[in-house]
């Protein structure tokens, strides 16, 4: 009996870990299966997120294409994919402009990105386009490799001495943005088309709480009822920037943005005027339109909710760029750019006032509403950073890639140099560069709070998600 028990005894030893690793073999298999059924249903949820997706840039171009047909003066679009578009002229359109570097004639149709073009110009909402101190002093490398680009005739690409580039700077540097997002309800943007010559738009263009024009363009009686009186804002380019002491004659308020750079000519002309002058922040980016009419519609974004355009000529028939102040000149017939502005106006940007729409009631009810284009761009947004791998809610800093901070104690001088004598010293700087976020309206100050009090700004290139990002305290505002 007793030998019996010790076999016994001994298969038991040999059961038990038998067992046990049976149990662990069940327990890893079940591990395994729970794994790829999660894996599955996380699949299942992805394919859904995507589907979802689809659907709404899907349903937005289709709102798109409708607003393109209805408002499009002849163009029509072509949808490619949830994204992509194509806009057309009709045949017969003339094309007089001529590429002599690709020898042809400029096309009859354009192709665009829906997803990249909604998120580029709701970004452009929050964003600062008016170049600061705080902006050079937060880029990496802002003084020493910036700074010297947008001084002509500096004699060096770096600034080894900040102060060389200070000192060309500093007569048009505020020290943080003078203008805010939100600022202005509605603004009028007026190129200079020979096509304002046609209505008379100067009493609805003096109604918009801002006026933003370009260039050398006259403001006076003999226009007055074309395109008003108002002057608020000029964007002009270097070249235009030394001839603007007649121009701004009478307009001490106007404020001068200037396009492109700055230098010692440009410098002595300001020390010689009244009005605020700022430099552009010069942004690159790779569009369907091109020029000093384009960026001001940059500038206006930056600071407005609604943009009227008047005198960009979106008639597709016209065969020769004209000017409201001088005579027809033969050029650029710009075809693309004037499909640019169409697309725009149906992702809700800006508002297209022509001779060809003066009878027509304009409504907008054509143009896709506020939810529609916000779910599109929060679908552009979601699509974007799954394929760039991007997970997560970022928030609205997710774009930031460079942040800087606000000294409370240096919040810097309001823009001039104290050479400007008696001209300096009663000049209208003060009304933007002091002026408390508490006098804003309140859609600005509601969102200069949801922004917690961070000022965007973009850096040069084509990509979406280069952003400095500074803060200010609440010290520093005050």
């Amino acid at each position: 009996m007793r030998q019996y028990k010790q076999v016994s005894s001994g298969n038991n030893n040999i059961r038990r870990p038998t067992i046990l690793y049976l149990v662990c073999a069940v327990a890893l298999f079940s591990l395994f299966l729970f794994a790829i059924q999660s894996s599955l249903f996380s699949g299942s949820s992805n394919s859904d997120l995507n589907s979802e997706i689809i659907r709404v840039l899907s349903n937005f171009q289709s709102s798109v294409q409708q607003c393109v047909d209805n408002r499009g003066l002849g163009l029509t679009a072509h949808i490619i994919d949830h994204c992509k578009l194509v806009l057309k002229y009709p045949e017969g359109t003339n094309s007089t402009w001529y590429n002599a570097q690709f020898k042809k004639y400029e096309p009859l149709e354009y192709s665009y990105d829906l997803c990249e073009t909604i998120l580029l110009w709701e970004q452009y909402r929050n964003m600062t386009t008016v170049l600061t101190r705080e902006y050079l002093d937060s880029r990496p490398g802002g003084w020493l490799d910036y700074a010297p680009l947008r001084i002509a005739q500096l004699g060096t690409k770096k600034c080894h001495n900040k102060t060389l580039c200070e000192e060309n700077l500093n007569i048009l540097l505020p020290a943080k943005p003078p203008f805010h997002p939100r600022q202005f309800r509605t603004c009028a943007v007026v190129g200079n088309s020979g096509d304002l010559l046609k209505t008379e738009f100067g009493e609805e263009i003096d109604s918009h709480d801002a006026v933003f024009r370009d260039n050398e363009a006259p403001v006076n009686q003999k226009y007055a009822k074309y395109v008003g009186l108002k002057r608020d804002f000029r964007l002009a380019v270097r070249g235009a920037a030394r001839n603007m002491v007649p121009i701004l004659n009478g307009s001490d308020d106007e404020v001068l943005i200037i396009k492109s750079l700055t230098h010692r000519d440009i410098n002595a002309i300001i020390k010689t005027i009244p009005n605020p002058v700022y430099l552009f922040q010069g942004i690159v980016l790779r569009r369907g339109a091109k020029g000093t009419g384009m960026k001001s519609i940059e500038l206006a974004l930056s600071m407005c909710d609604i943009i009227d355009i008047y005198g960009f000529t979106v008639d597709p028939g016209y065969t020769e760029w004209t000017r409201y102040f001088s005579n027809p000149r033969k050029g650029h017939n710009p075809l693309q750019g004037r499909a640019y502005y169409q697309l725009l106006e149906c992702l809700g940007v800006l508002r297209i006032h022509s001779p060809m729409r003066s009878k027509r009631r304009q409504d907008w009810s054509d143009i896709p509403s506020k939810e529609m284009i916000s779910q599109a761009h929060a679908a552009a947004l979601r699509l974007r950073r799954s394929q760039t791998g991007q997970g997560g809610d970022l928030g609205q800093f997710g774009s930031c890639k460079v942040w800087g901070n606000v000294d409370p104690d240096k919040s810097g001088p309001i823009s001039g140099s104290p050479d400007m004598s008696d001209v300096r010293r009663y000049s209208n700087y003060s009304k933007w560069e002091v002026l408390p976020i508490e006098s804003l309206r309140k859609e600005a100050q509601d969102h200069y709070n949801q922004m917690q009090r961070v000022s965007l700004y973009k850096m040069d290139g084509n990509r979406l998600d280069d952003l400095v990002c500074v803060k200010h305290s609440l010290k520093a505002e005050v």
